[in-house]
């Protein structure tokens, strides 16, 4: 994309060149308006692989009963809660990491990487001998993992225009419950005929499938400014130029200071409370309600409609998200939530249940999904991975410890509700949150006329 050099600027340059200015990083912000052949093919390969990271959610969930009764590990409710957390652990490690990472080497080459980590250590998982091997593979699996979600997110924002970010943004996170679908309809086949090993041998599918379709349509990117300034700096060097090459600060050095600093610390804290209640729910479903009285097969049914819900949840926001913006929908998605987490602690019918359920699928993972949107929305193309990385990253803290608290609560003696309203506080606070992040929002929101200003859709 050739630009015309500023009037004021006495250099002479190479035919081609541009310094990479904040007029280039509003281009580079917003891509061509129709999406080609080629970006719809690597949407939907970014889409498959986060298909993966909801199956990998509710995948322990699917086979925790099975590990404390039939492997002779010892395991208890309060060790099991921990195994839990192992995965989630990596996966705030990876994405925090990755989405550096996917801003500093390029989006293919991080996305790659974490699928075949991932699938790897999934595999492994399988032929475990004891419970520190299990975990420790868990924890490997989550490093590869937690890397996919915002690499793919970063790479897909860079490949739709600035007014359907939000909504695409929040439509490829669909597929998470899709994925927790899958795993529950799954496990009530495979366990009873093959056990639970059969469960993480599914990962094969995103080796052998997800992998190759991935090296061939996914595009090689980096980051816009990094690349812009390396081309800059190439093409003054051939002219013998001495211009400055303007270039933005990345990494988290950036990220964690004016005028990012305050923004970022809370979706970080909104995505902890989300994710804690959407993982929490998804770890210890299936054995709450097998506590309450229903056998595996009710339990992962349990499961499938709290999965389903999220799957509506994730085209509901999406529509609600463009109309009123990602953050009030967000508000509204939590409240939502936290609502139908404390009416479970009434113990109504089981149709009320499963409608409860479908609710709070709706609204834990359709704020995140809402989260992830504002994310991709407010920050600039040179700082997205790493946003997304440090949003998801971090957020992974309440993915860590909701398994724990969940089973130190069982543990304790406290019953299946006090995990209920453990995630309802959680949605609550998240709620909370958001309300506070919409309010900076406002105040902070720059002007069309500003230079800082992004193009960003309205959060």
């Amino acid at each position: 994309m050739n630009h015309t050099p500023p009037a004021a600027a006495p250099q002479r340059f190479s035919p081609g060149y541009h310094a990479p200015l904040a007029a280039d990083r509003l281009n580079a912000d917003r891509p061509a308006s129709r999406f080609s052949k080629g970006s719809v093919a690597a949407v939907l390969v970014c889409w498959l692989l986060v298909v993966f990271d909801g199956y990998d959610l509710i995948v322990y969930g699917t086979v925790q009963s099975s590990l404390i009764s039939e492997t002779g590990w010892g395991l208890s409710k309060a060790t099991a809660g921990t195994i839990g957390s192992m995965a989630f652990l990596g996966m705030m490690v990876g994405a925090i990491f990755a989405g550096r990472m996917a801003d500093s080497w390029g989006r293919r080459r991080t996305i790659l990487g974490c699928a075949v980590v991932f699938s790897v250590f999934t595999i492994f998982c399988a032929f475990a001998p004891n419970a520190l091997a299990f975990g420790a593979l868990r924890l490997l699996a989550g490093i590869g993992l937690g890397g996919l979600v915002p690499s793919a997110n970063a790479l897909v924002a860079e490949l739709v225009s600035t007014k359907w970010r939000s909504t695409v943004a929040t439509l490829m996170m669909s597929g998470v419950p899709i994925g927790g679908s899958i795993a529950a309809l799954v496990g009530i086949q495979l366990i009873p005929a093959f056990g639970w090993q059969s469960m993480f041998l599914v990962a094969v599918l995103a080796l052998v499938v997800v992998v190759p379709l991935g090296l061939k349509y996914l595009p090689e990117t980096l980051a816009p400014v990094s690349a812009a300034a390396k081309a800059g700096k190439k093409a003054a060097g051939r002219a013998g130029a001495t211009a400055d090459v303007v270039t933005a600060p990345s990494g988290f050095s950036s990220l964690l200071r004016a005028p990012h600093l305050g923004i970022s610390m809370l979706f970080a804290l909104a995505t902890i409370a989300t994710l804690f209640a959407w993982y929490g729910l998804g770890t210890w479903l299936p054995n709450l309600m097998q506590l309450a009285g229903y056998n595996l097969g009710s339990a992962l049914t349990f499961a499938l409609a709290l999965n389903l819900g999220a799957v509506a949840g994730s085209v509901l926001t999406a529509w609600a998200g463009t109309r009123f913006g990602p953050i009030p929908t967000g508000i509204a998605a939590a409240a939502v939530a936290a609502g139908a987490l404390v009416v479970l602690v009434a113990g109504p019918p089981v149709a009320v249940v499963y409608l409860m359920l479908v609710l709070a699928g709706v609204g834990t993972h359709g704020t995140q999904c809402l989260i992830i949107a504002a994310v991709a929305s407010h920050y600039p193309a040179h700082l997205r991975g790493t946003a997304l990385g440090w949003a998801l990253g971090t957020g992974r803290i309440g993915a860590v410890a909701a398994p724990q608290i969940g089973g130190l609560l069982l543990a304790a003696g406290l019953g299946v509700n006090s995990n209920f309203l453990a995630f309802a506080g959680a949605a609550g606070i998240a709620a909370v949150l958001l309300a506070a992040v919409g309010l900076r929002l406002k105040s902070t929101r720059p002007s069309p006329q500003s230079p800082s200003f992004s193009g960003a859709t309205n959060v």
